[in-house]
């Protein structure tokens, strides 16, 4: 059992990280892929004090070796969801499962607009993690619609257990994928079902008759992956303590609202974690 779980391996992830260190607390940091933060794509940030001119590849490689010369250990794995089981939560991360006393989520800003039907039929064949659900439709036909290089790996696995599998991304590099995988390089209009469950993907260009849809997203929208976060337009309400409306469960960085600066989400991931820290202590009496 961990003292606290952190959520995204943005600026205010590790900043929580680097200080829930060196407070000594006990504490699993799922920072998912590398490259999913929006910063890396700056070409120069002059905003940040004391770092003029930097690129933001340069500057997250700072803030992460900074945490990692610390003692910080970054799993590249990503949570997929969070239960609340009273005194503590249990975060399913694929094929792994952590429990923590505590919970701080730094996953950024969801950029991404829901597609049609990816609401009404989420586990209904609707799925944000292949790995953990893609045995269910063995020898079925399935779809994967990425944001990103980690829908390739999904789709390989996938290849392997079922009968058909579409790749879709909606990324610029050429995908890494098994000769039985039919890359479609089409736009996604909506996932279609009868009420119950998934049966086709409509693209600008055809109708795919499917048994389920797997979407890879940068960030998991906040609203799945922890039932019963209050929300305020489309972010995770927080106090001035960062403390969210579950207790136990706090939020920094861009996931909790505007402005999407850095210096906002390095103050909120330490104001974070010092806040875990001291509900912590809290339970202890």
């Amino acid at each position: 059992m961990m003292d606290v779980a952190i959520i995204g391996g943005g600026p205010a992830g590790l900043s929580a990280a680097l200080n829930l260190k060196i407070r000594n607390k006990s504490f699993v940091f799922l920072g998912g892929s590398e490259n999913v933060t929006g910063l890396m794509k700056a070409p120069q940030i002059d905003n940040y004090l004391g770092f003029k001119g930097i690129s933001g590849t340069e500057l997250v490689k700072n803030f992460r070796d900074h945490a990692i010369e610390m003692g910080v250990e970054i799993k590249k794995e990503k949570a997929y969801n969070i239960l609340d089981m009273g005194e503590y939560f249990s975060i399913n991360a694929g094929n792994e499962f952590y429990e923590a006393q505590s919970i701080i989520i730094a996953t950024g800003h969801e950029k991404a607009k829901y597609i049609g039907g990816e609401k009404e039929y989420l586990g209904k064949g609707v799925g944000y993690c292949a790995t953990c659900d893609g045995p269910l439709y063995r020898n079925k036909s399935i779809a994967i619609i990425s944001e990103n290089e980690e829908g390739e790996e999904e789709a390989n696995f996938l290849s392997e257990i079922c009968s058909e599998v579409y790749y879709i991304p909606t990324y610029r590099t050429k995908p890494n994928l098994k000769d039985s995988i039919k890359l479609l390089n089409e736009k996604v209009k909506e996932i279609q079902g009868d009420g119950n469950k998934v049966y086709s993907l409509a693209t600008d260009k055809r109708e795919l008759k499917v048994d389920a849809v797997f979407i890879v997203r940068d960030v998991i929208p906040v609203n799945q992956l922890i039932e019963g976060l209050e929300l305020c337009d489309g972010s995770i309400k927080v106090d001035r303590d960062m403390a969210a409306s579950i207790k136990g469960v706090f939020a920094c960085g861009d996931c909790a609202g505007k402005p999407y600066q850095i210096a906002k989400a390095v103050g909120e991931g330490s104001v974070a974690s010092l806040s875990a820290v001291r509900y912590l202590e809290n339970k202890k009496g």
